[in-house]
């Protein structure tokens, strides 16, 4: 059977109408409902790793707002004089500050797992 006679019997792409579907269904990039926790609920966790011989801490699982973990960015950047970043559910700050990161966070009424 050649091509000829597979196309002739529709065993293909359908293009019928004016509009072609030609997206590609990503699998891995499932889009998972973003989950809203207050601060009391969250079970924050540490990671801590090294870039380029730099080290850096990671606190996270923040299920918030874009602008709610901004927020924490910000409080965290300012009271441990350092840089970070969001990336996903994650805050990244420059430096080995896990303890001051907890005692900070602590403060605000966050929780830690232990």
């Amino acid at each position: 059977m050649g091509l000829a006679d597979l196309l002739a019997q529709n065993l293909g792409s359908k293009l019928e109408g004016n509009e072609f579907d030609t997206s590609k269904n990503d699998k891995k990039a499932k889009e998972k409902a973003l989950e809203i926790l207050p601060k009391n609920q969250h079970h924050l966790v540490f990671t801590f790793e090294k870039r380029k011989g730099k080290p850096v801490t990671l606190v996270g699982r923040f299920y918030l707002e874009e602008s709610d973990k901004k927020e924490v960015l910000k409080l965290l950047k300012k009271k441990l004089a350092c840089g970070g970043s969001i990336k996903e559910e994650w805050i990244e700050l420059q430096g080995d500050v896990k303890e001051k990161v907890k005692l900070t966070l602590e403060k605000e009424g966050w929780k830690f797992k232990k």
